[in-house]
């Protein structure tokens, strides 16, 4: 689709935030496929000044400050600036726009004044009615209205929205979660210990690693109470930036875990994964809030076996792994399940039985995942 202009609106590194990089990942994929599209991003304000992101062929401007549907005027001034796009595309999380139609009210206002010719709307977080406030539920029923497009990552998200959709059935469209092949998988895992700043004496023993922001959703209770139950060879590695200090303290001294309490940038999770024997995902969703994980998918792209719970952010684990998937809350299974896996003969066992985990993190891959969506733009401009 040589002379696409598509516009953005999303957080963006070096923001700290699992959507940016998403959009990130998403927008270096398209750029990849050599198809001499504009693209720019209308960011958060956190990305500074703003700059060219080379990789993915964008430029990138603060546009909006996080949590405030106040300031999004700022993507309208961006596309009269840019001179229009035919595709906007939004990024939408509730925690960056919160429940205010304001994004979507916006976006309507630039197809009707001739800045966009098409709305796309990527839903990450998608809520049942009975689980959500009236704000989450009113936002879908009118992105639903109002888009052109709405894409969504798994089959719950999808059948939540088909079951609030009305007569707008034909605008949902589910792309899955991109993936990346690991870079990092032949690289000596001693330099591996070097690059992330830790001694050569974790490598002794059987490494598990929980990546990500460490966040109560995140398990990491489950995962200290269990550190204490774990009777094999298995040693715990969790690492990501603080988002709740109580946790820390209750990781702090647990038994057999070690703490990288800091933001890890994409590259240095995915040497975490190269270093691990195993990842750990041991997360806890409240009912009826529908997401996917993106550490899940930067999991199955280190084709490592991953350990998790049965949760909506999870449902690929879930659905290709099943025994590799222990309840919610449980320490006892999750001690369980590690000290089983860690034992040599079971993890040879182990390897192959997960993989259909990793034929789906090739099915899922980012250039993949681009082509979809750039079918998706080619379709909606006729």
């Amino acid at each position: 689709m040589p002379g696409l202009r598509l516009g953005v609106v999303s957080t963006y590194p070096p923001v700290h935030c699992g959507v940016g990089e998403y959009t990130r990942l998403l927008l270096t994929a398209l750029h990849g496929r050599d198809l001499g599209a504009s693209i720019l991003v209308m960011a958060e304000e956190g990305v500074g000044a703003g700059y060219h992101d080379a990789d993915a062929g964008a430029t990138v401007r603060p546009s909006f400050k996080w949590g405030d549907p106040s300031s999004l005027d700022g993507v309208l001034e961006a596309l009269a600036d840019a001179g229009g796009v035919d595709i906007l595309h939004v990024q939408h999380e509730y925690g960056i726009y919160t429940t205010s139609t304001r994004i979507l009210d916006l976006a309507a206002e630039a197809r009707r004044e001739g800045l966009a010719r098409r709305i796309v709307f990527t839903l990450h977080t998608v809520y049942h009615p009975l689980a959500a406030r009236r704000g989450e539920t009113r936002f879908q029923e009118a992105v639903l209205s109002e888009a052109d497009a709405v894409i969504v990552h798994s089959p719950q998200q999808e059948f939540e929205l088909h079951a609030q959709a009305g007569g707008y059935l034909e605008k949902i469209t589910r792309i899955p979660h991109g993936t990346m092949v690991n870079p990092y998988l032949s690289t000596p895992r001693p330099r591996l210990a070097s690059l992330l700043g830790l001694p050569s004496s974790v490598l002794d023993g059987f490494i598990a690693v929980v990546p990500g922001f460490l966040r109560p959703d995140k398990g990491l209770d489950t995962l200290a109470e269990a550190a204490g139950m774990i009777k094999g060879r298995a040693r715990i590695i969790v690492a990501g930036e603080p988002r709740d200090e109580g946790l820390l303290k209750l990781l702090d001294g647990a038994p057999g875990v070690r703490l990288i309490p800091r933001y890890l940038s994409t590259s240095e999770i995915l040497m975490l994964s190269a270093l691990s024997d195993v990842i750990l995902l041991p997360y806890r969703d409240p009912p009826g809030k529908y997401a996917v994980s993106g550490v899940l998918h930067l999991s199955m792209g280190s084709l490592k076996p991953i350990i998790g719970t049965n949760v909506p952010r999870l449902t690929e684990l879930y659905t290709l792994a099943p025994r590799l998937v222990f309840r919610a809350g449980d320490p006892r299974g999750l001690a369980r399940l590690l000290d089983t896996i860690s034992r040599a003969e079971a993890y040879e066992l182990v390897v192959p039985y997960a993989g259909p985990l990793y034929s789906y993190a090739v099915r899922t891959s980012w250039p993949r995942m681009a082509k979809r969506h750039l079918a998706l733009y080619r379709r909606l401009l006729g």
